[in-house]
């Protein structure tokens, strides 16, 4: 007979580094299992892995035992690790912050191959390639013209911004100068100049 799910906990984790203390136990103490027994199962699972985060699907049973399946690392983390960046762009893909190759791009696609919805490598690589465009990363051959030509784009938009803002302000500032008279009534005054 199978067991009863109690519930299922997903985290990621930099491999081999697993504790008890935050983020891993505040999200894994409630469920009620030995921390210090996952973190020791978990490290030596990802111990060749050291300096990846691995993300782990941890199932906890209703009698307090548990099982976890470890996945791939993340899209994000592959891509910046393969192009060389700490971070992706602030702007999506209207700002190129580094370019891959195809060859990167497949190479990254057959490491998250069982995890993506994906029935071919090809496809794997679409959705590799979507993902590192929204990062701001081009892939050579594939959309490197595109996205420069959608970020030189999005700089002449953000150019005009900025000038029609300052339009905009200094239209603000000739009308602050001028100290204009506004004449107030209010209903109290209207009704005494009728009943006059």
């Amino acid at each position: 007979m199978a067991k009863e799910v109690f519930r299922k906990v997903k985290l990621q984790i930099e491999a081999g580094k697993a504790t008890p203390a935050p983020p891993v136990g505040t999200a894994v103490g409630p469920l009620g299992i030995n921390i210090q027994d996952f973190c020791q199962k978990y490290n030596d699972a990802t111990r060749d892995k050291m300096g990846s985060v691995i993300p782990v699907e941890l199932t906890v049973y209703a009698d307090k035992s548990f099982d976890f399946v470890l996945k791939t690392p993340p899209t994000a983390k592959l891509i910046k690790e393969y192009a060389k960046i700490n971070k992706a762009s602030s702007k999506g893909a209207n700002e190129i912050v580094a370019t891959l190759t195809k060859e990167d791009v497949k190479k990254i696609a057959e490491i998250k191959m069982p995890d993506l919805n994906a029935y071919d490598i090809e496809a794997a690589m679409k959705i590799v390639e979507g993902t590192a465009r929204n990062m701001g990363v081009a892939v050579k051959g594939v959309n490197d013209q595109e996205l420069a030509e959608q970020a030189k784009e999005a700089q002449e938009e953000a150019k005009e911004l900025a000038k029609r803002d300052a339009e905009l302000q200094a239209m603000e500032e000739s009308i602050a100068d001028q100290n204009v008279e506004v004449e107030v009534t209010t209903e109290k005054q209207d009704s005494e100049e009728v009943s006059e």
